[in-house]
């Protein structure tokens, strides 16, 4: 039988990537938005006030 031989410091550097990646995903649930809605609802503020500005009349012939 033959004993698999690990680097200890390598062991846990990646247990603690692996505890701070839970924790990241417990706060991202609890109070984070994903990459994607925030660009998103961005997106869709551009959009609405691009087209608001598209109805807007124009001062100079108004008259």
């Amino acid at each position: 039988m033959t004993a698999k031989i690990i680097n200890l410091r390598t062991r846990r550097k990646q247990d603690a990537r692996k505890a701070d990646r839970q924790s990241g995903d417990l706060n991202a649930a609890k109070h984070g938005r994903s990459k994607q809605d925030v660009a998103l609802t961005k997106a869709r503020a551009d959009k609405a006030r691009r087209d608001l500005d598209g109805h807007q009349r124009d001062p100079d012939l108004a008259d």
